[in-house]
Order: C-alpha cells, then sequence, then structure tokens
C-alpha cells in the first residue's frame, strides 16, 4: 500500500483533499438583543493589511490548496470589512490590475494563483459569525472556514447549514457553488438556506459599491441574489457577507443540528475482488441510491461516499453518516451495508460508531486528520441513475490496473438528491436537481515531477467512463454535467471534450443565459474573471 495512503487519504479522500486551521469565528448574540445586528462582515477590527514580494508571508499567501499552482501578484490583500474592499477593486480597476478573491483558498485550478491577477483579495479575516435581527438572518462573513460556521451555529444556536465535510474549506468560494454534504439529502443544498449576499460590484463607470441582494428581491438584485446560488465564483463581485435563513422560516431560521450520527467504514480488499464482485458492488450502490432517494424518508438521512481506490492502495472503502434520530436508524444503515455489500463478499471493518454531530465534524471517514499539502486534479459528473455496465466496466479497467507509482488514484462516489432535488432547476442557479449521486475522479501526489503522469490517469480514466459521450457526462438519462465546485478546464479543451456540449452546458444546462444577463448587469466590465467565469 502506497505511503500517501498511510498518511490517512484511505480514510478521509474525497471528503477533504487538503486541510488547514480554521478560523475563529465570532460569537453569535442572544437572538433579539439590541447587539445581534450585524453592519459589515467584519471579524477583526484594524487597517487593511498589505503583503508584498519579500514580505515572509507572501509564499503562502499567493497559493491555495493545491500545490500546483502559484500566483505572482503585486499584492495580497487583507481587508477587515466590506468598504475596504470595496476601496482596494476600486484601485486595481482604476490601475488596469487583474484582481481575484481568495476565501479557504480550495479552489482546484488556477483562477487565482494565475499570472494573470496582479491582486488577490484575501478574505480570511472576514470570518464573523453572528445574528442580524435585521434579516432575521444569520449572518457569515465570506472568510469564515466551514468548521467555524458549524462551530458557531451549533454552540449558540443548535442549528446548522447543509454544509461540506472539510472544514477548512472558505464558505465564500463555497455557497456560490451551490454546495453539499452530509446533511443535504435531509436539508437540501447549502444555497437552498441563503437568504441574502453582500456583494461588492463594479459599474460600467469601473466604480465599486457593496450592494446587498436577498431572496425577495426582484429585477436585477434578485438576479446577484440567483447567481450566487449556484453559478460559481469569481464572475459577478466579491461576495463579503452571506445571509442564512431556510425559505420555510421556523423558530431557529435554519435546520436544528443532529444530535447524534451514526458512522461506519467498511473495506473490501483488492485481493477479494475481481471484475465480476466489483462490478457488483458499484452496481449496488448505484441501485440503491436509485430506490432511495425519494425526500422525506429515513434513508434521506443516510450519505455515503464509496471510495475507490486503485488496486495498488489495496483496498476498496465505504464510508456512512446517518442522522441518529432518523426512524430505525441502525436498521436503515445495516441494510445500506448489507445492499451494497450483496454478492461482493463480507465488508471488513469496525462496529457501528454513535457520536454526538459536533464530535463527527472531525470523523476520519470524511475528513482526514493529517492530510498532507499536496498537487490534485480533479474532475466531476452527475448520476440520474445506476451506473450502465459500460461504466462499470471502464472502473474496472483503470482501477484494477496499478495507478501512477508516485501518486494515489481514485474514483469517489458520493450520495445525493432527497431534499436535494425537491427544488426546481430555475429556482436556483443550481441546475441539477434529480440526480441521486455525485462523483469525482482524483489524483493525489506530492513532487512537481510527477505532474503529467498523474493527471494523464485522472484524464484518460475519465475519458474513458464517458467515451460514449465524447469524454464527458453529458445530460442525459443516466449523467447530468459537472459541479461547478469542482472546476475542471479540461472541459474548455476540444482534446478532453469531444462531445461538442461546451463547458458551461454541462455546468449551467439551461440556466445559462440568465447568469449571463446578470453578469452583463453586474460586472459590465468583466473585472471578475476566469477561465471557466460566466460570459457576458
Amino acid at each position: 500500500m502506497k505511503d500517501t495512503t498511510r498518511r490517512g487519504f484511505l480514510a478521509g479522500v474525497g471528503g477533504a483533499l487538503v486541510g488547514g486551521a480554521a478560523v475563529v469565528a465570532a460569537p453569535l448574540p442572544a437572538v433579539g438583543s439590541p447587539s445581534a445586528a450585524v453592519g459589515r462582515s467584519s471579524a477583526t477590527a484594524g487597517s487593511t493589511v498589505v503583503v508584498g514580494p519579500g514580505d515572509v508571508r507572501y509564499a503562502s499567501l499567493v497559493r491555495g490548496a493545491n500545490q500546483r499552482f502559484a500566483g505572482s501578484p503585486g499584492r495580497v490583500v487583507l481587508p477587515s470589512d466590506a468598504e475596504e474592499v470595496a476601496r482596494y477593486v476600486g484601485e486595481a480597476v482604476s490601475g488596469r490590475r487583474r484582481v481575484a478573491v481568495r476565501s479557504g483558498g480550495h479552489c482546484y485550478e488556477d483562477f487565482v494563483a494565475n499570472a494573470q491577477v496582479k491582486d488577490v483579495i484575501d478574505m480570511s479575516r472576514m470570518a464573523g459569525v453572528s445574528y442580524d435581527a435585521e434579516h432575521g438572518a444569520y449572518a457569515v462573513g465570506a472568510g469564515a472556514s466551514l468548521g467555524a460556521v458549524y462551530g458557531s451555529l451549533f454552540k449558540e444556536r443548535g442549528v446548522t447549514i447543509p454544509a461540506g465535510s472539510c472544514p477548512s474549506v472558505g464558505i465564500g468560494g463555497f455557497v456560490p457553488n451551490g454546495g453539499y454534504g452530509p446533511l443535504s439529502r435531509r436539508h437540501g443544498l447549502t444555497a437552498d438556506h441563503l437568504y441574502g449576499v453582500e456583494v461588492v460590484v463594479v459599474d460600467s463607470a469601473g466604480d465599486p459599491s457593496v450592494v446587498l441582494a436577498t431572496r425577495d428581491d426582484v429585477g436585477d438584485l434578485g438576479d446577484l441574489w440567483w447567481a450566487h446560488t449556484g453559478g460559481g465564483g469569481g464572475s459577478f463581485g466579491i461576495a463579503t457577507r452571506y445571509l442564512f435563513r431556510s425559505p420555510d422560516v421556523a423558530a431557529q431560521a435554519l435546520p436544528q443540528s443532529p444530535a447524534e450520527v451514526l458512522l461506519r467504514t467498511v473495506v473490501w480488499p483488492w485481493a477479494t475482488l475481481d471484475e465480476r464482485t466489483f462490478s457488483r458492488l458499484v452496481t449496488n450502490f448505484g441501485s440503491w441510491h436509485e430506490a432511495n432517494s425519494r425526500p422525506g424518508t429515513p434513508e434521506c438521512g443516510l450519505f455515503a461516499q464509496l471510495k475507490l481506490l486503485d488496486v495498488s492502495e489495496g483496498v476498496v472503502a465505504l464510508s456512512v453518516q446517518l442522522d441518529a434520530s432518523v426512524a430505525g436508524a441502525e436498521t436503515v444503515l445495516d441494510r445500506f451495508v448489507s445492499a451494497v455489500s450483496a454478492g461482493v463478499g463480507t465488508a471488513l471493518g469496525a462496529p457501528t460508531m454513535r457520536r454526538p454531530w459536533h464530535h463527527s465534524l472531525q470523523w476520519e471517514g470524511f475528513s482526514p486528520k493529517n492530510p498532507t499539502v499536496m498537487r490534485f486534479k480533479i474532475k466531476s459528473a452527475y448520476m440520474r441513475s445506476g451506473f450502465p455496465p459500460e461504466q462499470v466496466a471502464a472502473l474496472w479497467r483503470n482501477l484494477s490496473a496499478p495507478g501512477p507509482a508516485n501518486g494515489t488514484t481514485l474514483v469517489t462516489i458520493a450520495s445525493y438528491g432527497g431534499q436535494i432535488n425537491v427544488v426546481d432547476p430555475a429556482e436556483t442557479a443550481t441546475v441539477a436537481r434529480d440526480s441521486i449521486m455525485k462523483l469525482q475522479y482524483i489524483g493525489l501526489w506530492e513532487q512537481r515531477a510527477d505532474d503529467a503522469e498523474v493527471i494523464d490517469w485522472v484524464r484518460t480514466t475519465y475519458a474513458d467512463v464517458y467515451a460514449a459521450t465524447g469524454g464527458v457526462p453529458v445530460s442525459d438519462d443516466v449523467t447530468d454535467g459537472c459541479y461547478i465546485g469542482y472546476p475542471d478546464k479540461d472541459l474548455n479543451d476540444p482534446a478532453w471534450n469531444t462531445s461538442e456540449v461546451p463547458w458551461h452546458a454541462l455546468y449551467f444546462g439551461g440556466n445559462y443565459p440568465r447568469l449571463q444577463a446578470a453578469k452583463r448587469t453586474w460586472d459590465p466590465r468583466d473585472v471578475f474573471r476566469h477561465t471557466q467565469s460566466i460570459r457576458r
């Protein structure tokens, strides 16, 4: 078994690729108290911090999580409120300098760490979490990490948002992608609970301003809110603060956190698998989700990741989380594992654990404790149905042979559907509203010298699985495009996308024209752009 797997990727890869220190968020004032109103998203008082070349902090701040990419901006700006963001964006525009924004730094491509970007706005100091009495919503600074948001919401109010399992991911870039995680089958996407977004935008004259767009707005402001529910980041402006309030407003405004969850990881050694049993495993996982993704059922409290590591990693792993409060929770989990294991062979692993939900956020099944700083390449796909035989056969061909010697390669299949699919595709910018699974094709490695080999494995495996549809998962009865939260520049490249379906259709489908209209209104100068930003 490879060294990278032994260091922790086996347990958690796919839930979190790389980690970092969580930003400590401000406490929530009591609901309704005079101090509960939020002004801007300032979490730290004081003037903006500006870091340039030669500063000891520079080398760290020009990189995100993916060590393949490092930028060379003239400055990295760390503001403490929205007005400071607007000021420095204005300076960049007037100076004709390309500007980009970073929250947690988990972008999979070089959209921020790019040689063309001259000013980086780092949001990490704007990490406050509090209650906005004026809007009856929870306010979160765009620099807050998911772990900090979970902690503040839970400890102060016992509520949560259905977001991702990697605690170091920054919410600033996560929410505009739609956002999903282990509670989404029960409570929907993160963006389904987005009430408002505060954004620094730039008008046709080049002047920046701070605007607040909410779910209640119509017209241009309504379009700006809508664009932040799945249109991706870096296209319309810089989000500085999010307001969360569920559409069906209850006393708590957001879903109550589970009190406890059931957790289990099981594995099948590759030595016990042949093509028949491997195919049965993948087919079983898909078939269970076809049969158990209706909203409102006990099974929608269950979220799982099937981690198909290549044969050189030694095992295939299945990690499962289930809200312990659902009816017959232990029986639901046991039946799920039995259904996935049927005809495959006995799964190995520890018995089911029952843990308080807040403690489970550090569970290695979805979030490794000691991730290594890595280089990585990732591709995605939505599944509307279970896996057809030709896709299963392609997965077998590529995973049953040893992957690159100096990398970890795998395909993860995650649960989807349930409450996610209650929302109409046009109601938010997230168009994928009838899928039951989401896939990641992953390569992880450490050294630049291994870039070509590992990237080639990810590309060729993906192309093989979707060979019948031009090397990409076009929208049809089986697949439904790609997730903008896992950006992949290869979708723009006719060498890897021969489907004649453009990259934006794979991400946004029929929602793209409305996103373009919002782009023309709110970023008429195309200040905020990257390889896969919305085109005017």
